[in-house]
């Protein structure tokens, strides 16, 4: 049949499988899932020291690395939209995530020369608006790639591929400061060196778009301008209607209560004294759950219900909460943590972009993934900022068990919020 836009005759591999498929994994998500691992390892060996080079080596406070954990969670937000927006009118979102892993690239230098809190924070700031150009237009590919009935399960097995290089980055700092203690600008410049290569991988090997372009405008009387791009705003009613208003609103609420994984890992360090050289390895636990339980979520999700899985992950995170709050500590406790962190991050990442993949309409996608990413990035920050000030205020097992206290609550008030009209369409 001919295609309107261009003549193009469609072939059997254009078309979205049918439902009840059998399942078949696109080439385009394993080389973008070899992106990320390979960005990965290069952000997550930094990540894994960042806690300890902040308040150890510079010796600041807790309240500063608050500060500097929630830019690295929200500075993203800057531009999440903005990034969607452009890859959808566009038609060329691999374009935009160039740009975006490119400058992640370049903000590593920084680190090689940062001596203080400013720097830091500027240089965090740089890689976490890469981070924000990149992750739409990245999982818009992935959406697109994928077939219809097994979105949560593309986007668990391209998780899964980046959290190998998520588990694989602390463990290479392990190893540097192993070998050579205090060795950070080491770590600094293995991770400028994983992040070129991540960079090489998009840009020489993962195919554009072949999919249709956004609908462009007649020509007018002054051709030479060009066609003009048509903003695909997401609009109140498309919220309400579809039921992504409440899924925002469900992601920003349990957002806010969701503080970063460097203050877990610094309460149970505290806690039990272990020494600085192993404190990498506990991003090492967290990816590997994570790595393990991110496809056999995906799968649940896909036939279970995404929903239900999305809120489970945060009761996981709960009882996490719970666990790093005990007085006591202890390797079972610890690996305890771990592991539900894992779970966590399992049933809510990839599950969340395929919900939200779900409900909104293919010319829109980019742009509602950026929406998601936004509200779930500037709810973190403020839940690493207001974490940072409440420990130093209360205390470490004081102020988590209120964080735990309210996480509870808000899961009861998402559960309500996810119910009710259009819960048909929601449900999976």
């Amino acid at each position: 049949m001919a295609d309107r836009s261009g003549g193009r005759k469609d072939t059997e591999s254009d078309l979205p499988a049918a439902p009840g498929a059998a399942f078949r994994l696109s080439p385009v998500i394993i080389w973008l899932g070899v992106v990320s691992m390979m960005t990965d390892i290069s952000s997550e060996s930094v990540s894994a020291i960042l806690p300890l080079y902040v308040t150890g080596f510079l010796g600041l406070s807790t309240i500063a690395f608050g500060f500097i954990d929630g830019i690295n969670q929200g500075a993203s937000a800057i531009v999440r939209i903005a990034a969607g927006w452009v890859s959808d009118s566009t038609g060329h979102p691999k374009r935009v995530a160039v740009a975006g892993y490119g400058l992640s690239m370049l903000a590593r230098i920084g680190f090689l020369f940062a001596g203080g809190v400013g720097a830091v924070a500027a240089i965090v700031t740089g890689d976490r608006i890469g981070k924000g150009i990149r992750t739409a237009p990245r999982d818009a590919l992935i959406s697109e790639a994928a077939q219809p009935d097994y979105l949560a399960r593309s986007f668990g097995i391209h998780r899964m591929l980046d959290n190998i290089g998520a588990a694989a980055g602390p463990l290479i700092a392990f190893l540097v400061l192993l070998a050579i203690p205090q060795g950070f600008s080491t770590v600094f410049v293995v991770s400028l060196a994983f992040s070129a290569i991540g960079v090489a991988v998009l840009v020489l090997i993962v195919p554009g778009r072949k999919g249709p372009r956004p609908r462009r405008e007649a020509r007018t009387r002054r051709p030479l301008r060009g066609p003009r791009l048509r903003f695909p705003r997401i609009t109140w009613a498309h919220l309400k209607e579809q039921g992504l208003g409440r899924l925002m609103l469900t992601a920003g609420l349990l957002g806010i209560l969701t503080i970063g994984d460097g203050f877990i890992y610094l309460i149970l360090q505290n806690r039990d004294s272990f020494a600085v050289q192993w404190f990498p390895l506990l991003f090492v636990g967290t990816n590997a759950a994570f790595l393990l339980f991110a496809v056999p979520l995906g799968r649940l999700a896909d036939r279970w219900g995404r929903v239900p899985v999305f809120l489970s992950g945060h009761v996981a995170l709960l009882a996490c909460y719970l666990l790093a709050a005990l007085p006591f500590g202890g390797l079972g406790v610890t690996l305890g943590c771990l592991v539900l962190l894992g779970l966590f991050y399992a049933a809510t990442d990839g599950v969340l972009a395929a919900l939200v993949s779900q409900l909104s309409a293919p010319e829109k996608v980019g742009t509602a993934l950026g929406t998601a990413q936004t509200v779930v990035a500037l709810s973190r920050m403020a839940a690493a900022s207001g974490f940072g000030v409440l420990w130093f205020a209360v205390g470490a097992g004081t102020a988590m068990v209120c964080v735990a206290v309210l996480l509870a609550a808000a899961l009861g008030a998402a559960a309500i919020l996810m119910r009710g009209p259009g819960r048909q369409v929601i449900a999976r």
